[in-house]
């Protein structure tokens, strides 16, 4: 097994020697992250978090409300600069400068929210902002995108009755999976997903959950899960990463860590944390 240890305040040593710069970076990782520290005025959200994410991989980020999660992953995104550290994209040292740069680099995030349009169709949302028009005119060519929606759908693996149906009227399952074939036709090559299974019934969530399974098997995805649930995330992830307060205290394979472990490692910085307020 492989963890990093609980290190209270201080940010927590990597167990990935690539990342220190003594090796190269591996051929099969997509995305690294060095120390990242992201400051709000006096206010520290991240304190020197570092991860890897290898090409086909599932990582699960596990951590309570306040723990860093939300704020990573605007900076992976693009959403936010961060305050120091480093991000390598395919090896190469890259500075987000925005959303569509992050998204013309194959980046592309699924909010809690899932950013859909309720009033539109199934086939508009797949392809809001990046519409199919005739050639020289601006006119939408309903038809291709209608035509191309159902192909996306049914190449993933998901059923909706009609892509003319409006995505408000869909199940919460079925708009998570709307969601999600957007940034694929939007050929994403590392997808965050932004607690894909909240608010869901077991049958949903196994829809879901069947989804991103399939989608990681294809091999041409690298996926990042946000999430709270500890035995959802060991069911899905082949890694997962614990965060507690804008630090990484624990990583690990899914295989070799279960929820009672990640319990006793949460209840252990809590109280470790406890003791150095009590003595400051």
């Amino acid at each position: 097994m492989t963890h990093t240890p609980i290190a209270g305040l201080r940010a927590p040593p990597t167990t990935y020697a690539a990342l220190d710069g003594a090796e190269p970076l591996a051929v099969t990782d997509l995305l690294r992250a060095e120390n990242i520290v992201k400051t709000f005025g006096p206010v520290t959200a991240l304190n020197g978090v570092s991860l890897r994410l290898r090409r086909g991989e599932i990582l699960g980020i596990l951590g309570d409300n306040g723990a860093g999660k939300s704020t990573l992953m605007k900076i992976l995104t693009g959403y936010q600069p961060q305050s120091s550290g480093k991000l390598y994209i395919d090896g190469a040292e890259t500075a987000l400068r925005s959303v569509d740069h992050a998204r013309a680099l194959g980046i592309e995030c699924v909010y809690q929210d899932l950013a859909l349009a309720n009033s539109l169709s199934v086939y508009h949302n797949i392809f809001l902002n990046r519409e199919i028009l005739y050639p020289g005119f601006h006119i939408l060519n309903n038809r291709a995108m209608r035509r191309e929606a159902i192909r996306c759908l049914e190449e993933i693996g998901v059923y909706i009755p009609s892509v003319d149906a409006e995505v408000g009227a869909l199940s919460g399952g079925q708009r998570q999976a709307i969601a999600i074939a957007r940034a694929v036709h939007a050929r994403a090559r590392i997808l965050l997903l932004d607690e894909p299974l909240a608010a869901m019934g077991a049958r949903e969530a196994a829809l879901i959950i069947d989804l991103i399974l399939r989608l990681k098997a294809e091999g041409n995805m690298s996926i990042i899960m946000i999430m709270h649930n500890y035995a959802q995330t060991l069911d899905i992830a082949d890694r997962i990463m614990l965060m507690q307060r804008g630090q990484v205290t624990y990583e690990s394979d899914a295989r070799s860590t279960s929820v009672p472990e990640l319990m006793t490692i949460v209840r252990r910085e809590y109280q470790h944390f406890q003791t150095h307020k009590e003595s400051a």
